[in-house]
């Protein structure tokens, strides 16, 4: 590997988790392989409608019969990722199945694109509103209107402050008034595994790892096998130099949410490349990037680093691409902007090299 590809020496690896946003992190579908099967069967049936409907002599009929059927547009239309225009309160938070999807505008309107056909959950937070969970019926997409119910249940209040407290905090202090929001929301409501969670997250990034481990043990107290205080457990014991045990963490968090978590995910993906293990890093890496649903650029620069490290520079180059296609202003721009020519050389050079296909 030369050099002036490593674009890892541009900024500090061991932070990288860090540049995901907390709120996102509490834990959609796999909507880049329904969207790419859609397309490859779109494609299919525009090629198929241009041959003619039959052809002269048996032998060719014969061959006609034998191609597979085009899928009909109703087949194509059944499968396809829909969205759903959700309208509740304004600046309400909204998940999909656990994943940050944005917020609404003024209007209380926000648009979920790619939502996959089957099941999903729905959650939404507004400030003063009580949080609301729905679930999502495959036959539940379009238009959907969300109303909440004011609240005042002071842990839920709380609980709410100390969430937006977190987002926003830029140093130390602000870091230690978001706990002292979550420590009032646990106080007021002790089995509030949330709560526990959110407390955990803040303590860690104070670099208080014996606190935060014990709040991890308290959600886990009301909530047993709680996916996300596990990926939670996984940072914490990653970022103590404990990997192993971090891994062991991850990997707890991945089987409580039967396989999708992709916060656990991206934890064993770093923990696979430190060790040189690039393969399963990228393999880890794709199946975050699958569950984010394009909210999460920075594991597209993840994923691409690995593919650095193979030497599979035509895919790192593609990574690079569409990160900068989701964050042209992002913090890792200029560096990624920087070395995408040099892999395009580098992929040039190795294609010249290979050997000819028989």
């Amino acid at each position: 590997m030369k050099e002036t590809t490593k674009v890892e020496t541009r900024r500090r690896r061991s932070s990288a988790l860090d540049f995901l946003p907390a709120r996102l992190l509490s834990f959609a579908t796999f909507a880049f392989a329904i969207t790419l099967s859609v397309g490859v069967a779109s494609s299919h049936a525009h090629a198929q409608s241009k041959k003619p409907a039959a052809r002269a002599g048996k032998a060719a009929a014969a061959a006609v019969s034998a191609k597979p059927k085009t899928p009909n547009a109703a087949a194509v239309k059944s499968i396809a990722p829909k969205s759903i225009t959700l309208k509740t309160e304004p600046k309400t938070v909204v998940w999909l199945d656990e994943v940050r999807r944005g917020v609404t505008d003024e209007s209380g309107q926000f648009e979920i694109a790619k939502v996959a056909s089957g099941r999903h959950s729905l959650r939404v937070r507004a400030a003063d509103f009580a949080e609301r969970t729905l679930t999502l019926l495959p036959t539940q997409r379009g238009a959907l209107t969300l109303p909440l119910t004011r609240t005042t249940d002071e842990a839920e209040l709380a609980f709410q402050q100390a969430e937006e407290a977190r987002e926003r905090a830029a140093n130390d202090d602000a870091r230690r008034a978001a706990a002292e929001l979550y420590r009032r929301a646990v106080a007021s409501r002790p089995r509030f595994p949330a709560a526990h969670v959110g407390l955990a997250r803040v303590l860690l990034e104070l670099n208080d790892y014996e606190g935060a481990l014990a709040e991890v043990e308290e959600a886990r107290k009301s909530r047993p096998g709680f996916a996300e205080a596990s990926a939670v457990e996984g940072r914490i014991l990653r970022a103590s130099a404990q990997n192993a045990e971090a891994a062991a963490a991850y990997a707890q968090a991945i089987r409580e949410a039967r396989g999708f978590q992709p916060e656990a995910h991206t934890g064993l993906g770093i923990i696979y490349e430190e060790e040189g293990k690039y393969e399963e890093a990228a393999v880890a890496f794709r199946k975050a990037v699958a569950q984010l649903s394009d909210t999460e650029p920075v594991l597209y620069e993840l994923l691409g680093r690995v593919y650095e490290r193979l030497e599979k520079y035509k895919e790192a180059v593609a990574a690079y691409e569409k990160y900068l296609a989701l964050a042209p202003n992002g913090k890792l721009a200029p560096a990624v902007e920087s070395v995408i020519e040099q892999l395009r050389k580098q992929a040039a050079e190795q294609d010249d090299a290979a050997p000819p296909a028989n």
